[in-house]
C-alpha cells in the first residue's frame, strides 16, 4: 500500500509584495510552474513560506488562496503548527475548512517539552482534526527531536497521523523512522526535508520529499523521483550529483528565503523577491553568487527537455 502524499513536494516561498501582503499575482506564477513541472502536490505555509513569521490573519489568508487557486489540480498541504496547541488546532480547522488535503505540523517551539506533554499536544490535534497529518520533524530549529519510537506511538494511537517530514542531517535517523513505523502503518509517508536526502530516503524505503530547491530546479528532483520509480538507477544517480551543490546556496544567507526567492526570479518566474523581516533582501554580491549557481545548472547539469 502506498502513502498518500509521495514524491515531490516543494515547500512553496509565500510571494508577498513590499508591504508583506500577499501577492496573489506572484503565488499564482509559481503555482502554475510548479504543476507544469508535474510534482506531486505543494506544501504552503513551511519554513522557506515564513510562517513563523506571519499573523494568523495572513496565514489565512496564503490558505484560501493557494488551495482555492490550485483547485484540486495537485494535493495540497497547510502548515499550521504554532507553539500553542489552541492555535495550531485554530489553523488546522481553518485549514480544512478552506479543503486542504493535509495538515503538516510542526512540534511545539521555544518550550522544551516532555514527552507526556508533546505526545498530549499532538494527540489534541489529531482528535480535533479529521484531516491526514504530517508530523514536521526540524530539530535544528525547533530543538526537539521527533524520535521514531515517539512517531510510532502517535500513529498506534491515532490513524490520521499520515507521515512525516523529516528535516534532520542524519540519513540514519529517517532509516529509522521507515523501519520503524513503516512495519506498523505500511503507508506512514516519510518524505525527507533535505534536497540532497531524496535519493537516500528513496533507497531505504522513504516515499519522496519536500525540497526547496524544487521551485527553481523541479527537473532535478521531479526527474530523480520518476527515474527511481521507474528502475532507472543510473539516471537518478546523475540527478542527484546534480542537485547536490545547490543546498550550499542556503548558506548565503540566513534565514535563506530571499535565497530561494531570488533563484526563482532568475528562473524566469515573475514573482516579487520581497521577504518579511527580520529577513532582509540579499545585497548584490550574493545576488550574483545565486545566478552563477543557476546559469551553470542551465546551462549544463540538466537537459531542460528531459
Amino acid at each position: 500500500m502506498s502513502a498518500k502524499f509521495q514524491g515531490v513536494i516543494p515547500p512553496i516561498p509565500t510571494i508577498l509584495h513590499k508591504d508583506g501582503r500577499l501577492d496573489e499575482k506572484g503565488m499564482g506564477n509559481l503555482i502554475d510552474f510548479l504543476i507544469e513541472s508535474k510534482v506531486d502536490g505543494l506544501f504552503f505555509l513551511g519554513t522557506g513560506g515564513e510562517f513563523s513569521q506571519m499573523t494568523a490573519e495572513l496565514r489565512k489568508a496564503v490558505t484560501e488562496f493557494a488551495i482555492q487557486y490550485v483547485n484540486g489540480r495537485v494535493p495540497v498541504l497547510i502548515g499550521t503548527g504554532t507553539p500553542s496547541t489552541l492555535e495550531t488546532i485554530s489553523l488546522s480547522m481553518h485549514a480544512k475548512e478552506a479543503g486542504a488535503d493535509g495538515i503538516v505540523v510542526i512540534n511545539p517551539y521555544y518550550w522544551q517539552l516532555t514527552e507526556e506533554n508533546l505526545f498530549q499536544h499532538y494527540a489534541d490535534i489529531a482528535e480535533a482534526i479529521d484531516l491526514p497529518i504530517l508530523l514536521y520533524n526540524f530539530p535544528g530549529l525547533t530543538g526537539q527531536d521527533l524520535s521514531p519510537e515517539f512517531v510510532l506511538k502517535l500513529v498506534k494511537a491515532h490513524p490520521n497521523i499520515a507521515g512525516i517530514k523529516e528535516t534532520v542531517e542524519s540519513v540514519g535517523h529517517t532509516r529509522e523512522m521507515i523501519l520503524t513505523v513503516k512495519s506498523f502503518k505500511e503507508d506512514f509517508a516519510v518524505l525527507s526535508g533535505y534536497d540532497d536526502h531524496l535519493l537516500n530516503t528513496l533507497s531505504v524505503g522513504g516515499d519522496g520529499a519536500i525540497p526547496l530547491t524544487a521551485n527553481f530546479i523541479p527537473e532535478l528532483t521531479v526527474g530523480l523521483y520518476q527515474s527511481f520509480k521507474e528502475g532507472n538507477y543510473g539516471k537518478a544517480i546523475e540527478l542527484h550529483k546534480k542537485l547536490a551543490p545547490f543546498p550550499l546556496l542556503y548558506k548565503l544567507d540566513s534565514p535563506f528565503v530571499n535565497v530561494a526567492k531570488e533563484a526563482i526570479r532568475m528562473r524566469g518566474i515573475e514573482i516579487s523577491t520581497d521577504v518579511l523581516a527580520p529577513a532582509r533582501p540579499l545585497s548584490a554580491e550574493k545576488k550574483e553568487q545565486i545566478q552563477r549557481c543557476m546559469d551553470t545548472v542551465l546551462n549544463q547539469a540538466i537537459p531542460l527537455s528531459n
